[in-house]
């Protein structure tokens, strides 16, 4: 008797959830621009106690990231399991952005304990939604190319959002601030922190969870353990954390750069676009470009190859960026559109990957632990993030950096090392980790064939 093959997913589904990642591109774009310059250079926080704070909300992270997994996974609504938090956090998530820079005139010590309490809030709300809509994903539909086609979606507008950051955020910045930089930051996160509410919004009225839960989930300990135990699982995550380290290295280093060894004077280069602008509109270009190509193709490559090619792509973007001349502004867009497009081939297809490896852990165990799965997953790209903005913080704090003044040499070398030196050898652990990738496309389609079986009650666990 042949198993009911999945039901497929309108295109006003995969658009309603896709740009559901809108939000969260919004937020970590944003703040790898400016979160750091915003405390450090406009509010004299000292960069290694900004670089400190980071690499703390991190460490929280580790322990509320899983938990949230848990949580969702053992949810019971008549909405379902993952989407009923997508519609309670969104207000508090637009709320607690909008807070971080909306700082009242305080101190340097003062403003740091503010990013503390407001950064941590963010990323908590963040949290109790990303998870739960990543989890999501593994629901949404029972097919494994299904999924890897509203993947794209979602990479795309997480792509989308990079390009609004990069086209819109320097020019935002400037007119809303009426020269006033820092309030230019507060007004236009401001704008981005109320469409990400309404988008949440958008993204729980159109999606549907797909995959019933089961009965009853096995202990938590087990879950956890099952999880460490499995290499795709940690190969992907070592991938995600350094891959986007490199990143987000670079785009947190990269106002320093362009501000004070470029020299540049926020003058528009193109258009409106001054270099700052010009650099986060071709990484975000090159994104959208990685996630098309990308997607394309893992129909006929294995995903992990092609993660290991981007990371070529990206390498060679960074070091071709590096031997331009200072104010060859064509080339390094150029090379920076490059980086972006090996940037793109990383997160869609290791964000398909996250999904596949909960597949691939109920085929073998039973076990159905799609939000833990995830969001184990999503903490590497945040600790990624988080030890991306840590670098740049603690490399000015170590070499000089001043504030508003002419740089030493050796500050300027410490901004040169974490826009372009550290983020390269980023890319060796994220290509070596690849290679002990094992979920091939000849094993996941046993995977989806024989859970397929299995849900129709056709073939016992096991």
């Amino acid at each position: 008797m042949a198993h009911r093959p999945p039901e497929r997913i309108r295109l006003a589904e995969k658009i309603g959830y896709g740009v559901g990642d809108l939000p969260s591109g919004l937020y970590l774009n944003f703040f790898a621009a400016y979160l750091l310059y915003f405390f450090v250079d406009l509010g004299a926080v000292a960069p290694a106690a900004m670089a400190v704070m980071l690499l703390v909300s991190r460490v929280f992270d580790a322990v509320t990231d899983p938990v949230m997994g848990l949580i969702a996974d053992r949810t019971r609504t008549r909405w379902g399991r993952y989407r009923p938090y997508i519609l309670w956090g969104a207000l508090p998530y637009g709320l607690a952005g909008f807070a971080i820079f909306a700082a009242p005139d305080l101190t340097p010590g003062w403003l740091l304990v503010w990013a503390y309490i407001t950064y941590g809030l963010t990323m908590l709300a963040y949290t109790a939604v990303n998870v739960p809509y990543s989890g999501l994903l593994g629901v949404i539909s029972a097919s494994t190319r299904e999924r890897a086609n509203v993947t794209a979606y979602r990479m795309f507008f997480s792509a989308f959002a990079a390009i609004l950051v990069g086209v819109l955020a320097t020019t935002l910045v400037r007119e809303l601030g009426g020269g006033d930089e820092a309030r230019g930051i507060m007004w236009t996160m401001g704008v981005f922190s109320a469409i990400s509410v309404l988008v949440y919004f958008v993204t729980f009225a159109t999606t549907k969870e797909r995959i019933p839960a089961v009965t009853v989930n096995t202990a938590i300990r087990r879950d956890l353990a099952t999880l460490f135990r499995t290499g795709a699982w940690i190969a992907v995550v070592i991938a995600a954390i350094f891959g986007v380290l490199a990143i987000a290295s670079r785009a947190s280093a990269a106002r320093f750069f362009f501000k004070y060894v470029a020299g540049d004077d926020g003058v528009p280069v193109f258009l409106f676009l001054d270099r700052f602008g010009l650099f986060l509109t071709a990484l975000a270009l090159g994104q959208v470009s990685g996630v098309v190509i990308g997607f394309l193709l893992q129909r006929r490559f294995e995903k992990s190859h092609l993660i290991i090619a981007g990371g070529a792509i990206k390498l060679a973007g960074i070091v071709a960026f590096g031997f331009a001349a200072i104010d060859a502004v064509f080339l390094q867009t150029l090379a920076q559109y490059f980086v972006g497009l090996g940037f793109g081939f990383l997160m869609v297809l290791s964000f398909s990957m996250f999904t596949d490896i909960a597949e691939y852990i109920e085929w073998k165990s039973g076990q159905q632990m799609t939000a833990l799965t995830v969001a184990a997953s999503i903490f590497g790209v945040k600790v990624g993030t988080g030890l991306g903005a840590f670098a740049p913080g603690f490399a000015l704090q170590v070499t000089g950096f001043v504030p508003g003044v002419q740089q030493s040499a050796r500050a300027l070398a410490g901004i040169d090392f974490a826009f372009a030196v550290l983020p390269a050898l980023a890319l060796i652990p994220a290509a070596t980790a690849m290679l002990f990738y094992r979920l091939s496309h000849a094993v996941m389609d046993r995977v989806e064939t024989d859970l397929a079986m299995r849900r129709a009650g056709l073939a016992g666990p096991g």
